[in-house]
C-alpha cells in the first residue's frame, strides 16, 4: 500500500481543521464587531499567511495524533510481551488505586483522574490481549474514538473562537488563558449565558457524522498497519514538518504587521496566540480599558499620591528622624482570610497564637489583598505596585530590576533574602526575586535531616521557620541588619501538614486544620526568635498574600479580599489598631516611614500613618480592576466596561465595631465621574510605566 494512503489520518484531519479555520476566518471577516474595512493586501495576506499558519500549527498539534498511531501494533500483544506490559499497567493501577501517590498529595479529583485513566489503559491492552478474535473491532473502535476526539476539539475550539471574537473582538489572548484559572466562574458564566445544551448537541451531532467520513476513508490504516520501516518513514516525514512547523509559525506572526488590527487578528492563529498569551502573560489595557488622556491620568494621581513627579510617580521620602536599621522580617501567610481570625469574628478559635499576637502589634483592620493569587500578594508586598491587567508582574518576562522593598533595604546596606518552603521555581518566583537581588533560601537548600514533613507544596512551615532562624542566626553574625522574606506553605490544599501538633489530625485534610496549624508553626518560630539575640532589634510584618477564596456574587466581592496585617516588635512599635482603609501595596511603605526610612520613591504604596495619606483600596481579578473609596467600589474591565457599587455595611453584633466592615455590595444609581476617572488613573499610569519601563530602580 503506497505510504501517502497510510498517511490518511493525518491529511483528513489538517484538511479538516483548515477548512473550519477558513470558514471561521470569513464568519469573523463578516461579522458586526469587525468594524473595518479591508484592502485586496489585507485580504490575501488574512487568508495565505492564515491557512498557512493554521496547517503548520495543526502540524505541531497532530504530535498526539502520530504519537497514538505509532503505536498502534499487534506484535506487542505476542507472549511474553504482551503479559508483561499488562503486568506493568495492572501494577501501576493498584500503586494509583491503593498507595500514596504525588496524586494523593494534590488531593482534590486527581487521584480518582489518574485512577481513571490508567484503569482505562489496562482495560483495553487486557481486552485487546486476551480478545485476539475481537481485536481488529476493539481496535476500529479506538481508532474511531480518537478521529471523533480530533474533530470535536476542531469545531469546539472554532465555537470557543467564534465567541470569544463576539465578546472581545480579537483572538485568544490572555484572557482566554485565565480562563482556565477561573473554572467555576467561567463555566457559571457560560451556562448562564448561551445555550449549552443545544450547542453540545448539535456539535456531538455534527462531530459524529463527519467522523464517520474521515473514519471511511482513513480505517486502511488499521486495517493494514503500517511496517516498522514504514512508521520509520512516517515518523522522518512527520518530524521535517514539525521542524519546518516551529520554526515557520513565529516567522509568520511577525507578518501580522498591518496598520488594520482587525487584520491581523484575522490573519493570526487563535491557538498559536493562546500559546503566545501564555508566554507573554499580559493584557494590553490601553487597547482593552477605557483610558483618558495620560497628562490628565498623572495629574488625578498627583492628587493622590503627594510629591510626583511628571509622568512618574517619583518623589522623596523623608523620615521623621533619625533612620533606625532595625532587622525585618516580612511573613506573608498563604492564603490566609481575615475572618480565620477570632478578631474578626471567627468563633472556632483556630488562630489562638496570631490572635494574641494582634493585641500587641500595630493592626491594620481595614486592609485589603490587591488580588487573589500568591503572586499578586508578593508583587504587592515587593513592589508596592497596582494589580496591572493580566499576569502578575512577578510572572512576566520583564520582571527584573523593579523597584522594589528589597531594593530599598540594599540601599540601607542590609541583606535580603526571600524564605519558601517549596521549590521557588514554581509561580516564577526564583526568576523574578533573583532578578531583583534577593538571595533565595527554599527547598532545595535544606539537608534531609532538616525536613521533618513535607508534601508536594513543600516542606512544612514548621521546617522552614527552623530554617528561617538558623538563617537569621548566621546574618545577625555578620554585622548587617537583615530583610528576610518569608512565603508560608502549609494552609495550602491538600492541607497536610506533621500529626500530633495540633487537635486536628494532619491528615485529615482539613482547611480549619491547616490554618491552625500555620498559627501553630508561627508560634514556634516566635518562641524560638524571642530566645535569640537579635528579636529585640527585629520587627515582624506579618500578612496573608490572600484571602483563601475569591468567588462571590459580584465581579470583587470585598469580603473576599479583607486580610489580616500586623507590625510587631515589642518595646519599638506600641499596640494599637489602624481602623483606616488600606491596601496592600501600603504595608511595607508604612514599615518604612516607621523606621524613618529617607530614599527616593516610585512606589504606589503609601504610608498610611501620614497626615496626608487619602484612604483607598486596590482589588482586581486578572481582568476586573477595582478602586475602593468613599464607600465606593468602582470597577474598570475590557471592553472599557464599568461599574460602581454602594458599600453599605451589614453591622455583626459579634465583632467589635473596629472590625465591622463586611459590606452590601449594590448597584450606584448616579455615576460617580470623579471616581471612575480616579481609578483609570491608578490603572492607566501604573499600565504605561510598566510598557515604558519606568518602574525601574
Amino acid at each position: 500500500m503506497p505510504l501517502v494512503k497510510k498517511l490518511s489520518p493525518f491529511y483528513s484531519l489538517t484538511l479538516f481543521y483548515i477548512l473550519v479555520s477558513l470558514i471561521l476566518r470569513i464568519v469573523l471577516l463578516f461579522h458586526p464587531i469587525t468594524q473595518a474595512s479591508f484592502s485586496g493586501f489585507d485580504i490575501i495576506k488574512i487568508f495565505t499567511f492564515g491557512i498557512l499558519s493554521d496547517f503548520l500549527v495543526f502540524t505541531v498539534l497532530s504530535g498526539l495524533l502520530w504519537l497514538y498511531l505509532i503505536f498502534i501494533s499487534n506484535s506487542k500483544y505476542l507472549k511474553p510481551a504482551g503479559y508483561i506490559i499488562f503486568g506493568l499497567l495492572v501494577g501501576l493501577f493498584l500503586y494509583i488505586a491503593f498507595g500514596n501517590t504525588i496524586l494523593n498529595e494534590y488531593g482534590g479529583a486527581l487521584p480518582e483522574i489518574g485512577m481513571a485513566f490508567i484503569g482505562l489503559k489496562t482495560l483495553l491492552f487486557g481486552l485487546l490481549l486476551f480478545l485476539p478474535k475481537y481485536r481488529n473491532t476493539i481496535r476500529f473502535w479506538l481508532f474511531s474514538f480518537v478521529i471523533f476526539l480530533f474533530v470535536t476539539l476542531i469545531l469546539q475550539n472554532a465555537i470557543s473562537e467564534f465567541f470569544f471574537w463576539n465578546e472581545f473582538g480579537v483572538k485568544y489572548n490572555f484572557i482566554a488563558v485565565n480562563y482556565l484559572v477561573y473554572t467555576n466562574e467561567v463555566i457559571g458564566n457560560i451556562m448562564e449565558s448561551y445555550p449549552v445544551i443545544p450547542l453540545f448537541t448539535v456539535l456531538f451531532i455534527t462531530s459524529g457524522i463527519i467522523t464517520y467520513f474521515i473514519v471511511k476513508y482513513s480505517k486502511t490504516y488499521i486495517e493494514a498497519i503500517p511496517s516498522f520501516t514504514e512508521k520509520i518513514q512516517i515518523s522522518g516525514l512527520y518530524f521535517v514538518i514539525l521542524g519546518l512547523s516551529l520554526t515557520t509559525i513565529p516567522y509568520l506572526a511577525t507578518k501580522e504587521n498591518s496598520q488594520n488590527i482587525f487584520a491581523n487578528e484575522l490573519q493570526s492563529n487563535g491557538i498559536y496566540k493562546f500559546y503566545l498569551a501564555f508566554l507573554n502573560s499580559e493584557l494590553d489595557y490601553f487597547k482593552f480599558y477605557k483610558t483618558i488622556p495620560s497628562n490628565e491620568a498623572y495629574a488625578i494621581l498627583k492628587n493622590q499620591i503627594n510629591g510626583i513627579e511628571n509622568e512618574s510617580t517619583t518623589r522623596k521620602i523623608i523620615g521623621k528622624g533619625q533612620e533606625i536599621h532595625k532587622n525585618v522580617v516580612l511573613i506573608t501567610i498563604e492564603s490566609f482570610s481575615a475572618d480565620f481570625m477570632k478578631a474578626y469574628g471567627n468563633e472556632n478559635n483556630i488562630t489562638p497564637y496570631l490572635d494574641k499576637l494582634a493585641s500587641e502589634s500595630l493592626q491594620f483592620t481595614n486592609l485589603y489583598a490587591v488580588g487573589n493569587r500568591t503572586v499578586r500578594g508578593l508583587e504587592a508586598v515587593t513592589l508596592c505596585f497596582p494589580p496591572t491587567a493580566g499576569e502578575s508582574v512577578v510572572k512576566r518576562k520583564d520582571n527584573k530590576n523593579k523597584f522594589s522593598t528589597g531594593n530599598i533595604f540594599k540601599q540601607k546596606g542590609y541583606n535580603v533574602k526571600y524564605l519558601y518552603g517549596g521549590d521557588a521555581f514554581f509561580d516564577n518566583m526564583e526568576d523574578f526575586f533573583t532578578g531583583n537581588g534577593y538571595d533565595i533560601v527554599d527547598k532545595k537548600t535544606l539537608s534531609p535531616h532538616e525536613i521533618t514533613f513535607s508534601n508536594v507544596w513543600g516542606v512544612c512551615d514548621e521546617d522552614m521557620a527552623n530554617k528561617a532562624i538558623q538563617i537569621m542566626n548566621t546574618e545577625s553574625e555578620s554585622g548587617k541588619p537583615f530583610f528576610n522574606h518569608w512565603m508560608t506553605v502549609s494552609n495550602h490544599r491538600p492541607f497536610t501538614y506533621p500529626n500530633n501538633k495540633i487537635d486536628i489530625p494532619g491528615d485529615a485534610k482539613s482547611r480549619a486544620g491547616g490554618v491552625k496549624y500555620t498559627d501553630y508553626a508561627l508560634k514556634q518560630f516566635f518562641t524560638l526568635a524571642k530566645k535569640q539575640s537579635w528579636f529585640k532589634n527585629t520587627v515582624f510584618v506579618i500578612v496573608a498574600d490572600h484571602c483563601a477564596s475569591s468567588a462571590g456574587k459580584t465581579e470583587l466581592p470585598l469580603d473576599k479580599y479583607r486580610i489580616p496585617g500586623l507590625i510587631y516588635s515589642p518595646g519599638f512599635i506600641a499596640p494599637q489598631k489602624y481602623t483606616q482603609l488600606m491596601s496592600q501595596i501600603d504595608v511595607m511603605p508604612t514599615l518604612m516611614g516607621l523606621l524613618n526610612f529617607n530614599y527616593q520613591s516610585k512606589f504606589y504604596g503609601q504610608d498610611v500613618l501620614q497626615s496626608d495619606y487619602k484612604p483607598r483600596a486596590l482589588i482586581a481579578t486578572y481582568q476586573d480592576l477595582g478602586l475602593i473609596k468613599d464607600d465606593v467600589l468602582t470597577i474598570i474591565s475590557p471592553k472599557q466596561e464599568v461599574k460602581q457599587f454602594q458599600l453599605s455595611l451589614k453591622p455583626d453584633q459579634k465583632m467589635a465595631p473596629e472590625f465591622q466592615l463586611n459590606y452590601d455590595q449594590e448597584v450606584l444609581n448616579k455615576t460617580r465621574t470623579d471616581l471612575v476617572r480616579e481609578t483609570i488613573s491608578y490603572y492607566q499610569t501604573a499600565s504605561d510605566l510598566l510598557k515604558k519601563k519606568k518602574y525601574q530602580k
